[in-house]
């Protein structure tokens, strides 16, 4: 077995990770790494020994390597977080961009007029919006925002209802 902490989306959380490489994965070592949950299928695919589709958007990146310790950083920097149908806000590394703003789960969330901006090394509440003073940060999120509409033009969302096996438009 091996235990890695996991960086959500404002939540930190830990897993214990088993696969049949249990006791390869270097033990009791903490980091500030993102790996996100969509990172578990085309990792558990290499270990199973085969790939992930390659006719439709993959959200997941392999983290394998990383999990046995032969990369020091994580494959992934970022990503988008939606919540319901919308795009809320973007991590990248130890930054947040909401797009959306909403109090407690019993207020409608609030689209921003501007960005707000947290640094997650120094807010783990996320109540200090540092755009002002760290507006270029906004560039690295905006591009992971880039990269997703571009992913969506390319491979739109499956609809509710499309019939299994689902088989991508060519």
């Amino acid at each position: 077995m091996a235990r890695h902490v996991f960086h959500g989306d404002g939540s930190l959380a830990s897993r214990a990770v088993y696969h049949p490489l249990a006791g390869k994965v270097p033990a009791s070592k903490v980091n500030n790494e993102i790996v996100h949950v969509a990172d578990l299928y085309p990792t558990l695919a290499h270990i199973g020994g085969t790939e992930v589709p390659k006719d439709r958007a993959i959200d997941g990146v392999d983290q394998l390597d990383f999990f046995l310790g032969k990369r020091e950083n994580s494959n992934r920097e970022g990503f988008p977080a939606y919540v319901s149908d919308r795009l809320s806000a973007v991590k990248w590394r130890n930054w947040k961009m909401h797009l959306f703003w909403q109090e407690n789960m019993y207020d409608p969330p609030q689209k921003l007029p501007l960005p707000k901006i947290i640094n997650l090394l120094t807010d783990l509440k996320e109540q200090r919006d540092v755009n002002m003073a760290n507006s270029w940060v906004r560039q690295p999120l905006e591009k992971i925002i880039g990269e997703l509409e571009a992913s969506l033009q390319k491979y739109p969302p499956i609809k509710p209802g499309t019939p299994d096996p689902y088989v991508p438009p060519k």
